[in-house]
């Protein structure tokens, strides 16, 4: 008779237990960290603008998404230096994306396909920073093979919304262009 309030506390205790541990687990994300799951999310923001880059769909819309509303996309020729901007919110984001007046813009007839690896991703205030590298393949097979050319890379900051992280700004950084 004494098993049952007994498992009855365990399971009380456990349920407090498991509480404070999530309210702490809270309370560490407003210190500045980030959390595994918050290195997931953005590595999977990172993996998919390649993807719907080189493959516009809804109109550019899904492209400009990853994006906050007043996001910025620019160039720069030397690592941690002031960015050129290209494209300056959701509109403009959109047409780079691909977007046309009604629809996405005809295909290339050698597209290019965005690789972006080794991305480092920490905090920053107000939210996260990353720094990758950016490889492109030219889709025109030689003998030799498709073209594979390394183009610098990509200098990014991050921002949770209520949609999870989208890039507040992201820096196409080419050390062998002068923009």
């Amino acid at each position: 008779m004494n098993r049952i309030p007994a498992s009855l506390a365990a399971v009380a205790l456990s349920i407090g237990l498991s509480g404070c541990a999530a309210a702490s687990q809270e309370n560490a994300r407003d210190d500045g960290t980030l959390r595994a799951q918050d290195y997931l999310d953005i590595r999977q923001l990172i993996e998919s603008y390649s993807q719907i880059l080189d493959n516009c769909t809804n109109n550019g819309n899904t492209y400009a998404d990853l994006f906050t509303p007043d996001a910025t996309f620019g160039v720069s020729s030397e690592w941690g230096s002031g960015a050129k901007i290209w494209f300056r919110g959701r509109e403009q984001l959109r047409t780079a994306g691909g977007g046309g007046n009604d629809a996405c813009r005809p295909p290339q007839q050698y597209p290019a396909y965005h690789i972006v690896i080794s991305p480092v991703i920490t905090s920053a205030p107000g939210g996260a920073k990353a720094r990758s590298t950016l490889l492109t393949i030219t889709n025109k097979t030689t003998k030799q093979g498709d073209i594979v050319h390394w183009e610098g890379g990509y200098e990014d900051t991050f921002e949770k919304t209520a949609s999870g992280w989208r890039f507040t700004s992201r820096v196409h950084v080419w050390p062998e262009i002068q923009w």
